[in-house]
């Protein structure tokens, strides 16, 4: 009997070396957006605690109803209100999943929204004229106005996380958010306080989190077992689960890893025997010879592993900091330095040279990989509209006012008028930042310092600091200066980006969204994001992202699969790999002898 013919096996342990830098640190999964990460979410709480909806399964970019604790939702005839049926699935302290689950949450939005990593302001719950309980399993949410069906089902639906009724407490005992939203200040106080600081790294919480009456009642797959302060994360299943994939395995173990090195020397050590791993990834500096492509990969190094490159629908950015109230503020404000610092951005040699055909640029704000309809016209010509350009850059910055005949340029024509620097910039002002990214991977390190010597060449002068991940995020974070927060961080880089459902802007680039980590905000963006999200027209959203594309809020940087998953020869069930980002332990499995 061949490998592929033998039967599952109830049992055995999977150990996943995790990338470096990134730790859990929430548990509670209304995650504000200094920490919502793919680590936080989708390694680690979507395990634990379903979305209502599931998406991505078997490899195919959609929603999974099998696989989601909501039915389909039934739309009313004027295109309004959503009636939502929730499955009677089961808590694992017993309960059965129902409507107040979900208004739980929704409560929690509606009072919490700020923060909350995913919230718009204006839109859900903001765009909600009603919403409420039609019966024990159904929920209704009636719009202000008529939205894409696809949208509001792929990029509203999805941000609801059912929570059950034993979260529904303050310290002094049970409380009614999901009933009236007088509770919910005190209630999201409460398991706040229940989760710990979520910004110390040596959050000693996490170590009881395993044993916490609040975090192990579960409507995922698994449960955890135990956290330790070093990052050891081990789940079990949830015997009570009621979704279609009952996990195999009978723990699953994700370790730290510190380096890309590091994670590299584990997984040459191979699969069996005391510390192996059976699930890491190829370090992206680490691969020998070019890729197929981003998709496939190419020859892999590693004996006794199989390579499954995660190409999630996801883009990648530096973020600039529009709020910081120095100078620097003042010239992130600026499209053509923006513009300049787009144009300072060899892509093209780090996808062939660095990446080895394992990426691809990425010239504006939608996905370009896999190719969909989203992708404007003049997107898919290539490197429209900022190819890489040095001398363009430096041009740039001539034309408004600095003099660029040493790195870094000088302001010599302040003021706001044509030709001139722009608002807040005085005359003397260096072109001069510091990007701050993620330590301990030398891919990114390269692009880096390639950025850094090209930006040279144009009169920007980029001061490159590298920082251990989990506390770059926490530290550059979205901010509003004041006496509490004073918001200096310039740049930030964290190897990563944003995984879509549906490519619109609102969550990225809407004036105060929570994933809108700079705080970018243009009133011409806003009016093209709306459009985007009232129709399925695909040229609202070929103009949104043109312009987008254009005013580079971000610098869009290369981009590559999530992860380069490396996967024990041994272990099936893996593939194909979710381009949401997700991953689906509960179906890994050994075989039988």
């Amino acid at each position: 009997m061949s490998a592929t013919e033998k039967k599952p096996k109830r049992g055995g342990v999977v150990t996943w070396a995790c990338a470096p830098g990134f730790p859990p640190a929430v548990i509670f999964p209304f995650t504000p957006a200094e920490r919502m990460g793919t680590r936080n979410i989708l390694e680690f709480q979507a395990l634990m605690y379903r979305t209502l909806y599931f998406f991505g399964s078997d490899g195919v970019a959609d929603v999974d109803y099998a696989n989601s604790i909501g039915e389909e939702p039934l739309w009313s005839e004027d295109g309004l209100t959503v009636t939502i049926t929730v499955k009677p699935w089961k808590w694992s302290n017993g309960e059965t999943l129902c409507a107040d689950n979900v208004l739980f949450w929704v409560n929690l939005m509606k009072v919490k929204g700020a923060r909350y990593g995913e919230y718009v302001p204006g839109y859900f719950p903001d765009n909600l004229t009603d919403y409420g309980k039609l019966a024990e399993n159904q929920v209704y949410f009636t719009f202000d106005k008529v939205y894409s069906q696809r949208w509001v089902l792929f990029n509203q639906l999805s941000t609801i996380t059912p929570l059950p009724k034993a979260w529904d407490r303050t310290d002094q005992g049970p409380a009614n958010a999901c009933g009236d939203l007088a509770d919910v200040e005190a209630v999201y106080a409460y398991l706040m306080a229940e989760q710990g600081d979520i910004v110390d790294e040596g959050n000693a919480h996490r170590t009881r989190w395993a044993g916490s009456p609040i975090w192990s009642i579960v409507s995922g797959p698994w449960q955890l077992k135990s956290y330790t302060i070093e990052g050891v994360v081990t789940f079990v299943p949830n015997e009570h689960y009621s979704g279609p994939a009952k996990p195999y395995l009978d723990e699953f173990r994700q370790i730290p890893t510190f380096s890309d090195e590091e994670q590299y020397a584990m997984l040459q050590r191979g699969d069996e025997g005391e510390d192996a791993v059976q699930v890491g990834f190829l370090p992206l500096s680490f691969a020998t010879e070019p890729a197929v492509s981003p998709d496939k990969g190419g020859p892999n190094p590693l004996a006794g592993y199989t390579m499954y490159p995660q190409t999630a629908y996801c883009v990648r950015y530096i973020s600039l900091n529009f709020n910081n109230p120095t100078v620097q503020g003042k010239l992130f404000a600026q499209p053509y330095f923006r513009q300049a610092l787009q144009s300072s951005l060899d892509q093209d040699s780090a996808v062939r040279d660095v990446y080895l055909g394992y990426a691809y640029r990425q010239n504006g704000p939608v996905p370009v990989f896999p190719e969909t309809e989203f992708v404007s016209p003049r997107q898919r010509e290539g490197a429209w509209p900022l190819p890489f350009d040095p001398e363009r850059a430096k041009r740039l910055l001539e034309a408004n006012g600095w003099d660029t005949s040493t790195t870094p340029a000088v302001c010599v024509n302040p003021g706001t008028g044509p030709g001139q620097a722009g608002e807040g910039i005085p005359a003397g002002t260096w072109a001069s930042f510091l990007l701050r990214y993620v330590e301990g991977r030398p891919a990114l390190t390269r692009v880096m310092e390639q950025l850094r010597d090209d930006a040279a060449k144009a009169g920007i002068e980029v001061r490159l600091q590298e920082v251990y991940g989990s506390v770059l995020v926490a530290e550059d974070a979205p901010c509003v200066p004041g006496p509490q927060e004073p918001c200096l961080w310039e740049a930030c880089n964290w190897n990563g980006g944003w995984v879509f459902h549906q490519p619109t802007g609102e969550i990225l680039f809407s004036t105060g969204a929570g994933g809108n980590f700079g705080h970018y905000s243009d009133p011409r963006a806003d009016e093209l994001i709306e459009k985007s999200v009232t129709t399925d027209d695909p040229a609202a959203l070929y103009e949104y992202q043109d312009y987008i594309a254009e005013q580079v809020p971000v610098i869009f940087m290369p981009n590559f699969p999530i992860r380069l998953f490396e996967v024990s020869d041994r272990l099936h069930g893996f593939g194909p790999v979710n381009p949401y980002g997700m991953i689906s332990p509960e179906n890994w499995y050994y075989v039988e002898d």
